[in-house]
């Protein structure tokens, strides 16, 4: 009697690869993000473009902001469409939506022919991409085990300044001249879509959100699977229960959002709170002037240092491969360093750089200074620090840090808001930049200058750390009513997991085999 192979799912894929391809599509979907960011700075200074969407002259600065920054209000609208859809449909079903969406905006982009046209491509590309960047975060945490979560999150935002270089050197495309130099930087987009549908299909749920949504048949095996144990392992039926455990106190606990709204909150799951730290990360991130670099800096080198139309192109190039070695770098020392102290050590860069940006462009632009040259290559060299400064910490721990502080329950809802408030930000820096550029020079910078100082110690004294903790660890230490500011706090400001958590686990372990405290003393 011949005997019937059981097929395996995920192409017989368990535990660090199938961990490895969660990580290829989220990274790829992030690697999109990044490129979307890069690849219009070299668009909105091609002739052809400018001719083609009559976008020629100083009176159409205002025009051009707009179409360039209506993509981050497509980003916000999409992300509030995962704030709405994403706990329905699960992070698999959601990531496809919006890679589908964004094929649509990318095709309409590349074909564009007139500014409502290319208004239209914007939008819709930020539609999608909103929702993908509102999710792939959360199904890579929630897919991920507790000592790889922050390296592969960071990871993924490296793999964002990947696809924020690549756009870099492909905008060089604009040196050959006529439409090719920027439809064809835009039609680039579908190749990353195209590796989406060929990789989420087949990956596996999220076994949170499948056990929150009272599918444990589906959801045991698939942790099994990531762990690479059996179904009834002890790890695995430990880590099943407290994740069920986590679900039932926060569903007791919950807060409906028009009590949120209202003010109305109880006791027990600190929701309001760990809402507002996800998205403030989000806020910092956009609001110490990161995108005035990624979206203008070939404009800034322009209009603010002088520098000729190629060397500045060839700057920004540069600029975002030193960039992608600081993101890097940072992926092995998240979880080392945790968040806290990488989130300040970046911001303090950060500060730094535009203190002494304002200081040479105020030089630069003197009048009758003899040292106007000099000066302005001084500036760039603080251009490049400034991306490595972001580039350790406020570049991808915005990102992981909503995912990881909020409650399962409110995990989509969580990262949603703070992406939400990512592209609002987002939209403001986008929108003014160019404005701000030509009517105000050098105290333009100053703004940048004062929003790293209020950042610094505001991530100093009310961010907890959140490193080598299970997510379940942080909804247990939410139960327990910590004080506002955490600096007052060993346990949660320590980058080690406080002992208190690991002897939790190890007691619900004893707990699932029957061996309770009472039956091990006695033994």
């Amino acid at each position: 009697m011949a005997v019937q192979k059981v097929r395996r799912p995920y192409f017989g894929l368990r535990g660090k690869w199938l961990t490895f391809w969660i990580t290829v599509a989220c990274a790829t979907d992030m690697s999109l993000f990044g490129y979307d960011q890069g690849v219009f700075s070299g668009v909105v200074i091609t002739q052809d473009y400018l001719d083609v969407h009559d976008l020629n002259g100083p009176g159409k600065t205002n025009t051009r902001s707009i179409v360039t920054s209506i993509y981050t209000i497509g980003c916000f609208l999409g992300a509030l469409l995962a704030f709405s859809m994403g706990e329905k449909l699960g992070r698999k079903t959601t990531i496809i939506i919006g890679t589908a969406i964004m094929t649509v905006g990318a095709i309409l982009q590349a074909s564009s022919f007139s500014v409502p046209h290319m208004i239209i491509g914007r939008i819709v590309t930020g539609i999608g991409n909103g929702i993908n960047t509102a999710t792939a975060p959360v199904w890579q945490t929630e897919t991920s085990k507790v000592g790889n979560r922050g390296k592969l999150v960071v990871f993924e935002l490296c793999m964002n300044i990947f696809g924020f270089m690549l756009s870099n050197w492909i905008n060089g495309l604009s040196y050959v001249g006529g439409p090719i130099g920027w439809r064809l930087p835009l039609a680039i987009q579908l190749v990353f879509c195209a590796i989406l549908f060929s990789t989420v299909p087949w990956l596996p749920e999220s076994p949170r959100w499948l056990l929150a949504h009272g599918r444990l048949d589906e959801a045991t095996p698939i942790l099994a699977d990531l762990e690479d144990r059996a179904i009834d392992d002890l790890t695995v039926v430990a880590e099943r229960q407290e994740i069920i455990f986590s679900i039932e106190y926060e569903r007791k606990n919950a807060i409906r959002w028009r009590d949120l709204l209202r003010g109305r909150t109880a006791a027990g799951t600190n929701t309001i709170r760990r809402l507002v730290l996800g998205a403030g990360t989000q806020a910092f991130q956009q609001l110490g002037g990161i995108n005035v670099m990624s979206y203008y800096l070939p404009t800034l080198l322009i209009e603010s240092i002088g520098l000729e139309d190629k060397m500045a192109r060839l700057i920004a190039a540069l600029a975002s491969v030193s960039y992608l070695f600081a993101s890097f770098i940072a992926a092995p020392m998240v979880e080392k360093f945790g968040r806290r102290v990488m989130m300040l050590a970046s911001t303090f860069i950060q500060l730094i750089c535009f203190i002494l940006i304002t200081v040479l462009i105020y030089f630069t632009q003197k009048p009758g200074y003899p040292f106007q040259t000099e000066v302005a290559k001084a500036t760039v060299v603080w251009f490049f620090i400034y991306y490595i400064g972001f580039g350790l910490g406020m570049l991808g721990i915005p990102w992981l840090y909503p995912t990881e502080i909020n409650s399962l329950p409110m995990r989509t809802k969580g990262a949603a808001l703070a992406t939400m408030t990512n592209w609002l930000t987002n939209f403001l820096v986008v929108e003014v930049t160019p404005i701000g550029i030509q009517n105000l020079g050098w105290k333009f910078y100053v703004i940048w200058a004062v929003v790293n100082a209020v950042a610094l110690p505001t991530i100093w004294a009310f961010f907890p750390e959140t490193a080598n903790r299970t997510l379940e660890d942080l909804d247990a230490y939410y139960r327990e009513n910590p004080p506002l500011i955490v600096v007052k706090e060993k346990d949660a400001i320590s980058v080690r997991r406080p002992r208190k958590f690991a002897v939790r686990r190890n007691l619900d372990i004893r707990e699932v085999t029957g061996a309770g405290p009472n039956k091990g003393s006695a033994q």
